[in-house]
């Protein structure tokens, strides 16, 4: 099996391993107790905390251990804008935020509290201009992720920590994707990373605030972590995590450039094997071991079956491989296709030649699953347009296509086959439903070079160009 899902989580970094053995021997004690076993616990807690902060940038009695990432940013969240509630009750988010962030928000807006949403470009990045505007009036926190979890898209961090700064709003960094390539540059106020990223044990995540933040933790005092992380330290674990953070930042300039090649690959060979695909996020400033494309008239769950059953483990942000039968929220921001999504992000650590075998064995592989689920879903063939007979162009003033409870792609599957019944100018309206339509109709539409009219309700208005 190939495991090709690494922005998700990794496997435990031997150093990882050999850190946590060892401490499940000195690290049981209570850290707080002054008794010899109490003191060897702390010193090993003591030590961790020392190699985490130097590896983020920070001081030591600025960070604390978590139970998690998404723990880390809900305490981030609501401690920043507790501690700065006289401010204002404004906070600026990126569109393409983690959803443990927008989660947040979403509390912090049911409050009353005010959320402003910053948008991106089609690469998935926001511009500091943009976070600028947003910072308009009091506002009591702003964020925005390192890199982005879906598509790889580094972010400005720099930029808008110095437009944050020049406005006094402190910034709240996601960083839990690009803390195992190296520290977070500039200066923000707040940090967050998760341990099971880089191969350390899941179960750790990192809470970093900045000297001088006002910082609030609302709900009850524990005096844990400086009262910012309830509960006993899982000091094996956090030993663990420090270890692997230390061991992965010694290897990160040759893992990127080793993987950053590899996905240049495939970021290449995917549009060149697979017709109607797109590769999406930014192709220079990103992360090295991420590449994600999406695949024309593709049911985003049967591909990912398809490839499992071929020995590869890749992620999808396709609205048909959810619960929710909702698009993902980054590939919406960004505009563009979400149907027939992959992600593929390559682990650091795997020797080389094996690596390579399964990049290439899954470009190998790409193609005939495509194919294979493209001709289950009777998707059209490309190249292939129906001629406008006398019936058809009879119908200028336009027809109009019913996919009502049809899921995606289904709905732009029956527009790509019915568009070359009109004539050149003639609009087709599509009915549809399911919440990726819109989404995935109007970049159809660009893909193809046709005119997207808009959206009314359930109908979507498409103009034939060509």
């Amino acid at each position: 099996m190939s495991y090709m899902d690494a922005a998700s989580g990794v496997g435990l970094h031997p150093v990882a391993r050999q850190a946590l053995i060892a401490s499940l021997e000195e690290g049981w004690a209570d850290p707080a107790r002054p008794h010899r076993e109490g003191r060897r616990a702390r010193m090993l807690l003591d030590a961790a905390r020392e190699t985490t902060a130097e590896a983020v940038g920070c001081r030591p009695d600025e960070l604390t251990f978590t139970t998690s990432g998404t723990q880390a940013l809900h305490t981030a969240v609501a401690s920043t804008l507790a501690g700065r509630r006289r401010t204002g009750n404004a906070l600026v988010v990126s569109a393409v935020e983690h959803s443990a962030v927008l989660h947040a928000a979403q509390t912090h807006e049911a409050a009353g509290g005010e959320v402003r949403q910053v948008a991106v470009d089609r690469t998935g990045r926001a511009s500091p201009d943009a976070y600028a505007a947003a910072l308009e009036g009091p506002v009591a926190l702003a964020c925005l992720q390192s890199a982005n979890h879906e598509v790889g898209t580094e972010q400005p961090v720099g930029e808008v920590a110095e437009v944050c700064a020049e406005r006094g709003v402190p910034l709240l960094v996601d960083a839990a994707q690009s803390l195992a390539w190296g520290p977070v540059a500039g200066g923000w106020s707040v940090l967050a990373g998760s341990a099971h990223k880089w191969g350390g044990p899941p179960g750790v995540g990192l809470l970093v605030v900045r000297k001088g933040t006002r910082f609030a933790v609302p709900g009850p005092a524990d005096e844990r972590e400086s009262g910012r992380a309830p509960g006993f330290e899982n000091i094996p674990a956090i030993v663990a995590a420090a270890a692997s953070l230390r061991a992965v930042r010694a290897e990160a300039d040759a893992e990127a450039a080793r993987l950053r090649g590899l996905v240049d690959r495939i970021r290449a060979r995917v549009p060149e094997l697979v017709p109607d695909a797109e590769v999406v996020g930014d192709p220079v400033r990103r992360l090295p071991h991420v590449v994600t494309f999406s695949c024309l008239y593709v049911d985003g769950e049967a591909l990912l079956h398809a490839l499992d059953r071929e020995g590869f483990s890749v992620s999808s942000g396709s609205s048909c491989t959810s619960s929710t039968l909702t698009p993902s929220h980054v590939l919406r921001a960004m505009g563009v296709l979400s149907e027939g999504n992959v992600r593929v992000s390559l682990p650091a650590g795997t020797p080389q030649g094996e690596l390579e075998r399964d990049v290439e064995r899954f470009l190998a592989v790409l193609p005939g699953a495509v194919r294979d689920v493209r001709e289950r879903l009777g998707a059209p063939v490309r190249g292939h347009t129906p001629r406008v007979d006398g019936d058809a162009g009879s119908r200028a003033a336009g027809l109009t296509v019913d996919a009502l409870g049809k899921l995606c792609p289904v709905p732009v599957i029956e527009l790509a086959k019915v568009i070359g019944d009109v004539p050149v100018g003639g609009v087709v309206t599509v009915l549809a439903d399911d919440e990726a339509a819109r989404l995935d109709i109007p970049a159809w539409c660009e893909m193809r070079g046709h005119a997207f009219l808009g959206a009314e309700g359930t109908a979507f208005r498409v103009r034939r160009s060509a």
